[in-house]
């Protein structure tokens, strides 16, 4: 098959196209997928450019979300059967092997059917920040209806999904954008307050927005010293929610003496340590989700779609940091 192997730790480059043997069934309850679409997303330029989790286990096939069609099942597979629709978040660490490919296998427990009402494209977009808004706002920070939230960056892959999910529960919304065009867009998907943080200060326009109180729920998807500089954005005794790390200097005067509850999300967690229910878990968010994109409750947006052989500049895209929404390889 064909396939795009990361050949070694890098720029864009070291991202090659070969030809590979295809993967086979090894469990019973596994499927052969023949991949349709696979999703572009920052930790496969991460992983590129530092290296895998598995350093000795080069060269290495990208891509945790992929979507695309069931032609082959285990022994003991009870859920699908050949000629489903199927898209997942599974394998792109360096271990199991991604999606910049034409086939992939995964366990059918963290599998979830295609929503029927989108294309490949996508549904192969949706996954990993599906789970990700879903685990950040429902499990860490235990959103209810009437809250109030924070979102950073919500024109980007997690936050424009973050954003809907948010509605969705009840909760208001403001969120911060670089431009007046991703203003119109966050706007389009329901928030009820952008912040253009290059122009006026999200902490003062978030305080504002709540009457001085701060929100109860903000949620952070860019890491460094964003996180500590959203703390006095938050009510006393409210959650903030990140994605990645604080910065070394961070100091955490603010959130003690505001009482925050503070929460890292990493969807990666369940694949990297095996922890099946939590996988399983991830997966009944995925056929939640296909049911709200179904019902037109949820959207998720593609910017631009790429041929497989060009997943080097979809990583050069990705780098520049001003994306909305996801990219996308056509398979």
């Amino acid at each position: 098959m064909k396939a795009i192997l990361m050949t070694a730790a890098g720029e864009p480059e070291v991202l090659q196209v070969a030809e590979v043997p295809a993967p086979q069934i090894q469990s019973p309850r596994e499927i052969l997928v023949e991949l349709k679409a696979a999703g572009v997303n920052p930790i496969d330029t991460k992983l590129r450019k530092r290296g895998t989790f598995y350093p000795e286990r080069m060269p290495a096939i990208l891509g945790c979300d992929g979507a695309g069609v069931v032609v082959a099942i285990g022994a003991g597979v009870q859920h699908f059967a050949v000629g489903d629709e199927v898209y997942f978040c599974n394998g792109g660490l360096g271990g199991h092997p991604g999606n910049y490919a034409e086939y992939a296998t995964v366990d059918e427990r963290f599998a979830a059917h295609k929503p029927s009402s989108v294309s490949f494209a996508v549904a192969a977009a949706a996954p990993l920040v599906l789970i990700t808004a879903w685990e950040a706002l429902y499990d860490r920070g235990r959103l209810e209806a009437g809250r109030r939230v924070l979102i950073h960056a919500g024109a980007g892959g997690v936050g424009h999904v973050a954003i809907q999910l948010a509605k969705l529960q009840g909760a208001d919304v403001c969120t911060t954008v670089s431009t007046a065009q991703k203003a119109e867009f966050v706007r389009s998907l329901g928030a009820d307050k952008p912040i253009l943080y290059k122009q006026e200060d999200f902490v003062a326009a978030a305080l504002d927005w709540t009457n001085g109180e701060g929100v109860e729920l903000a949620f952070d998807t860019v890491g460094g010293s964003t996180i500590a500089a959203t703390f006095p954005a938050v009510q006393i005794g409210g959650d903030l929610v990140t994605l990645l790390e604080p910065d070394a200097t961070t100091s955490w005067k603010v959130a003690r003496t505001r009482n925050l509850r503070f929460s890292f999300e990493l969807m990666l967690t369940p694949m990297l340590q095996g922890l099946v229910d939590l996988q399983e878990h991830q997966a009944h968010i995925l056929s939640e989700c296909a049911r709200l994109i179904d019902e037109k409750k949820l959207k998720v947006h593609v910017s631009q779609e790429f041929p497989l052989v060009e997943a080097a500049n979809a990583h050069r895209l990705l780098e520049t940091g001003s994306v909305t929404g996801k990219l996308v390889l056509q398979i």
